[in-house]
């Protein structure tokens, strides 16, 4: 037997004594290399705009790398997929999104279970969703004349999203079903690119996540007509929320969540948790949040469970009564 593994032998007979797990006690000094985190959207989208700064402060924080793997596709649904597979040692996390709990609804034949195959760690961010068009194919100086205009051309414009299924889709089907008008829906492999074609001309608008439209707002690129739910949003005060347009039941948010594979050890759990929310509540990251029209609703891992659940129910009734389809 050599030195080595004589001194392997003894911790282990030491920590067992002790009544200390050498797995978890190895956790206990989490994070000892990088960590990898699958975000299941391209690059450029929404979720990219709060993964970035969080893997910039989580380096800041512990000196190690929060190493962000961009997989795209099928509503974020390829990444998802990919994450449930990862080794659950604490080093391998999923960034997902509202698409997640909407996803159980429009794809009957997913191979993993968001509930069952994930551990929830932490709700992230929570963002409402704003109408934003492109102002040279969309000449409309306010809400009310863009109404007017989709009125009198029925199936004349369009709108991109993320991809079917994902809350950008199920955004303009219930502004479809409640406004009564008709707008024909583009599906894209991720926010990214959809918003790069709305940028460009390409598609005429979105109803897209604040997180990631709010830089081209404010920089002229695209136009923000609404906001969704029953108040304006303190970054765009200027831009008038559902309510006042005549849409008081139309809130749709997208939330940012984070995951790790089932199996993950508690005190793993405990540390990701803590560095995470050390990160988001940090002067740097609370002004990005803030710049970007979210907030952290600071859940415990037992309330964000509990919303994931009830998020999951709620999408369902809705893809229901939207009748929405994938293309």
């Amino acid at each position: 037997m050599n030195l080595l593994n004589r001194r392997e032998i003894l911790r282990f007979a030491a920590a067992s004594a002790a009544g200390v797990s050498p797995l978890l006690h190895a956790q206990s000094t989490w994070p000892s290399k990088p960590v990898m985190m699958i975000v299941p959207f391209p690059a450029g989208g929404g979720t990219d705009a709060f993964a970035r700064p969080l893997s910039a402060q989580f380096a800041k924080q512990t000196g190690k790398q929060l190493i962000i793997d961009n997989k795209g596709g099928a509503g974020g649904t390829v990444g998802a997929s990919l994450a449930s597979r990862m080794t659950p040692d604490g080093y391998s996390l999923f960034m997902g999104a509202v698409h997640h709990a909407i996803a159980p609804s429009m794809y009957p034949k997913l191979d993993y279970d968001l509930e069952k195959d994930f551990i929830p760690l932490t709700l992230l961010a929570n963002v409402p969703q704003v109408l934003v068009v492109n102002p040279k194919r969309v000449d409309a100086k306010d809400y009310k004349q863009f109404i007017e205009i989709m009125r009198k051309s029925p199936g004349r414009y369009n709108y991109g999203s993320a991809g079917s299924g994902t809350s950008h889709h199920l955004a303009g089907e219930l502004f479809k079903q409640q406004t009564k008008t008709f707008i024909t829906h583009i599906p894209y492999r991720g926010a990214g690119p959809a918003l790069q074609d709305l940028i460009s001309g390409s598609v005429d608008m979105m109803f897209d996540g604040l997180g990631s439209s709010s830089a081209h707002i404010k920089g002229g690129r695209i136009k923000a007509l609404m906001v969704s739910g029953t108040k304006r949003n303190a970054a765009f005060p200027d831009v008038p929320c559902a309510a006042e347009v005549g849409l008081p039941d139309y809130t749709v948010t997208t939330w940012y969540g984070l995951w790790a594979p089932k199996g993950t050890p508690p005190d793993a759990q405990a540390r990701i948790v803590d560095e995470m929310r050390k990160a988001v509540t940090s002067d740097e990251l609370k002004a990005i949040w803030a710049n970007n029209g979210a907030d952290f609703p600071n859940f415990s891992q037992q309330q964000f469970a509990a919303f994931i659940r009830s998020e999951v129910a709620r999408w369902s009734a809705v893809v229901k009564a939207a009748g929405a389809k994938l293309d």
